[in-house]
């Protein structure tokens, strides 16, 4: 998969994607990142510390997150998105649901839609989707599970029904299949008990032919079984990704770069015996 200009050989590798969020309310790091100045001095960081993608954020999708509109969002995202193709060679990614986010995006350069709602946000207007942006760019895209409830009869059937839904409502969009990421959505409608099955079984969505990402990075299905606060969850997040590795993950989106970095190293060493 080409990403930014840059092959990624997601069979028989698993990169690092870096967390940005210039946002004030983010979950383990809001209001950090959200000044311009700070947040290079923060890519930079996870540049040295093996970063291979930068995923930017402008909205906090903790739970109870305050929705914000359009103008806002751009206004965070595209000067950083700016501000970062001017000074480093790194692939960015944007993390939004919102079809005019992701446009403004597309035009300050971005080279990866990281969309949490999987081409299905309840309340996207019909004839401005995200779908039709996407496939208007021709940049690749992750595509994440989600609902609006964490309501299910049979969960993982139904869970990889949706994610079948999720191509097909790509393919009818124009989306070439070889630029899709697939993401679990861990954390997103889904009980405790859920989301480990997401991680365990984390091989099976390869079934469907795209790459997989497992983005866990410090979430509350960590803290609950550690029972620590997302500040203390490093650990925990470190075992979820040699997890995702072992289960064939092509990507993992994290927070702490040098750490998680070092996990895959090991773990791909040890596979590769």
């Amino acid at each position: 998969m080409i990403i930014g200009g840059k092959e990624f050989n997601t069979r028989e590798h698993c990169y690092v994607m870096g967390i940005l969020n210039v946002t004030p309310d983010s979950f383990s790091d809001g209001g950090k990142w959200n000044d311009v100045d700070r947040a290079l001095a923060h890519v930079e960081q996870m540049l040295e510390d093996g970063m291979d993608i930068l995923d930017i954020g402008g909205e906090s999708t903790r739970p109870g997150y305050t929705l914000i509109s359009n103008e806002e969002e751009i206004g965070r995202v595209v000067p950083v998105i700016e501000a970062v193709k001017k000074r480093f060679d790194v692939p960015i990614s944007l993390d939004t649901y919102k079809a005019d986010v992701a446009r403004a995006g597309v035009e300050a350069g971005i080279d990866l839609i990281n969309d949490i709602w999987g081409l299905k946000y309840p309340g996207e207007d019909a004839k401005n989707t995200m779908a039709s942006v996407i496939a208007a760019s021709k940049l690749p895209c992750c595509l994440m599970h989600n609902r609006p409830s964490a309501e299910y009869n049979s969960f993982y059937d139904e869970y990889m029904q949706d994610m079948r839904e999720i191509l097909k409502i790509a393919d009818a969009a124009g989306i070439d299949k070889d630029k899709i990421i697939l993401d679990p959505g861990v954390g997103f409608a889904k009980s405790y008990e859920n989301n480990l099955e997401c991680i365990k079984r984390l091989d099976s969505l390869q079934e469907l032919g795209c790459p997989v990402l497992l983005g866990t990075s410090r979430k509350s299905v960590v803290g609950l079984t550690l029972n620590l606060p997302s500040n203390e969850r490093v650990e925990g997040t470190l075992a979820t990704t040699v997890v995702g590795v072992m289960r064939g993950a092509a990507f993992v989106r994290v927070h702490d770069i040098k750490e998680n970095v070092r996990a895959i190293k090991m773990t791909e060493a040890i596979l590769k015996v």
